[in-house]
């Protein structure tokens, strides 16, 4: 029975689903909204007071008591003079040093705790700190220390981030050159909207480039879209895609076996990814990190770099039409992806 003046039941039905479906993406939109202000609350506390950097030397204290010899066993890569030392600082960051063995001069990359990148120092002349991530003092939190104790530290970044100590502001493309070192700085908004990546050109000295990617992108996963937009943060990424397949990979954060567990649900019939996932616990067994990947590898199993691949898009994504972008639809792809990530929990 119809009563007078009411739709159809079929009508009636499909209304309700597309009510559904708006008060879904309304909730969506708000819950991303007040994330993004929260955030930026934090953000300005942490990083621009003396209650964040209290904080910060809080979780110092903490993760160097409980993780004495860092939270993971690192091993160093040498090429042709020039060493690439991961340090693993905090609960599951990595800072780095990069290091001209020929002429006594280093680079140290995300430099959170002062007190390990010293430890390390005795492989080279500290020259310069490089830093630019969310949160600042969770990368670049030792700039303070390591400026003190060495008048001559360059401290590079960027601008837009309210990096602690900043002696040399950094833009795209920008090259910082340290004996054989040249790296290049890549702007990669999104996470935050100062964001940067660094290129260690790998031609000065015959060996692969490697890709120091704080946190835009780790071993399958990428970071939070806090200062942009699902269009931002796919253009950082494919900003990296760009680079060859055969350039390591050193992210700001050990995130391996989280992550590649949530790439199986996506992707459960990627083999590229079992194989990894069985390498990456065999590792964390053992405490040993899981850095560096290459790009080629990160490119087979890596969903966030996937977002072009027909199989996700038909999983996840909006369904093809006549009228469809392509840059939109893969947008569109990594948002869900990343709004999947962020309520997943690892078993």
């Amino acid at each position: 029975m119809v009563w007078a003046g009411w739709p159809a039941p079929g009508l009636w039905a499909a209304g309700c689903g597309l009510l559904c479906r708006v008060r879904r993406g309304l909730r969506g939109l708000l819950m991303t909204r007040s994330q993004r202000l929260l955030f930026r609350i934090g953000y300005s506390l942490y990083t621009r007071t003396w209650l964040g950097y209290l904080f910060y030397r809080q979780q110092l204290r903490r993760a160097r008591n409980r993780y004495p010899k860092g939270h993971s066993k690192t091993q160093p890569r040498l090429f042709n003079g020039v060493k690439v030392l991961p340090i693993p600082v905090l609960s599951d960051n990595y800072s780095y040093l990069i290091i001209d063995t020929q002429a006594g001069l280093a680079v140290a990359v995300d430099p959170s705790d002062p007190r390990a990148v010293q430890v390390r120092r005795t492989q080279g002349a500290l020259g310069v700190a490089l830093g630019g991530r969310l949160l600042p003092l969770d990368h670049s939190g030792g700039n303070r220390d390591l400026s003190r104790r060495h008048r001559d530290c360059r401290v590079y970044g960027s601008p837009q981030d309210g990096i602690p100590y900043l002696t040399h502001p950094l833009c795209h493309q920008d090259v910082v050159s340290v004996g054989r070192l040249q790296i290049r700085a890549l702007a990669t908004p999104g996470h935050t909207q100062g964001h940067l990546v660094y290129l260690l050109d790998g031609e000065p000295y015959k060996g692969p480039s490697c890709l120091f990617s704080g946190d835009l992108l780790f071993l399958s996963g990428c970071g939070r879209t806090f200062e942009g937009t699902a269009e931002t943060m796919l253009s950082s990424l494919d900003t990296v895609l760009g680079l060859g397949d055969d350039t390591l990979l050193w992210p700001g954060h050990e995130y391996a076996e989280e992550n590649l567990g949530f790439a199986g649900v996506v992707e459960p019939e990627n083999l590229a990814r079992e194989r990894k996932m069985q390498w990456v616990q065999r590792q964390r067994m053992e405490r040993r990190s899981t850095c560096p990947s290459t790009l080629g590898e990160e490119r087979s199993y890596n969903p966030f770099l996937r977002t072009h691949c027909l199989a996700l898009q038909e999983a996840l994504g909006p369904g093809p039409g006549p009228t469809a972008d392509e840059g939109c639809s893969r947008a569109q792809l990594l948002e869900e992806l990343r709004r999947l990530k962020d309520t997943h929990k690892s078993k």
